[in-house]
């Protein structure tokens, strides 16, 4: 995904104050070999590409002054209680260096899945994204999950998934193998097998 932006001198809260009036966003864009850049936005064209998932997982390419800059989405700065984005953060890419981002899972096969289909067990996803640790090149937009398998009351764990080439989980919390979905099983509900062998009414 491409967007554009400019690089600016004039720094401080009153300068991003007319920034903002101008209908621009302060930005900052950091790392790799070059010092940190001050930039601004348009704020139009970076709200609507925040709407956008690709935008939170991909590597951009920024069009800084006439010359193109792979970058990737750190943080954004939203207005309290407007829709208005206030400032955002932008880390720049190297080829080379692995880089650590989240990504979002995205779960599919869940309405065919005997958890739902035999056990009206509820869907519960305790993670929607995971941080992973890959080369730029190797960086995923998603992570597919497949629920097709999903029986009552079990849940899927990373182990049961397969990260795409060059991509590794990075675990903070010492946990290698986190649960990524559970499938709640409602009191009274009968378990997987006596509901297969329940003759239909």
């Amino acid at each position: 995904m491409k967007f554009n932006a400019t690089s600016r001198s004039v720094q401080g809260s009153s300068a991003s104050r007319r920034l903002r009036r101008a209908s621009l966003i302060p930005a900052i864009v950091y790392g790799g070999q070059d010092k940190p850049v001050n930039i601004e936005l348009d704020h139009n064209e970076i709200y609507h590409a925040l709407r956008k998932e690709e935008f939170h997982s991909s590597i951009l390419d920024m069009q800084l002054d006439g010359k193109s800059h792979q970058v990737l989405l750190r943080s954004v700065q939203w207005h309290p209680y407007k829709q208005i984005v206030m400032h955002v953060d932008f880390q720049r890419v190297d080829a080379n260096k692995a880089l650590h981002t989240k990504v979002p899972l995205h779960f599919v096969n869940a309405e065919i899945s005997p958890a739902v289909k035999l056990s009206a067990a509820i869907i519960s996803h305790v993670h929607n994204e995971l941080e992973i640790a890959c080369l730029p090149a190797n960086l995923p937009q998603f992570i597919e999950v497949d629920l097709s398998k999903l029986v009552g009351g079990a849940s899927i764990h990373l182990a049961d998934i397969t990260l795409p080439k060059g991509v590794t989980y990075v675990s903070h919390g010492g946990d290698a193998n986190p649960a990524l979905v559970t499938a709640i099983v409602k009191g009274g509900a009968k378990d997987d097998e006596a509901a297969a062998e329940t003759p239909a009414a």
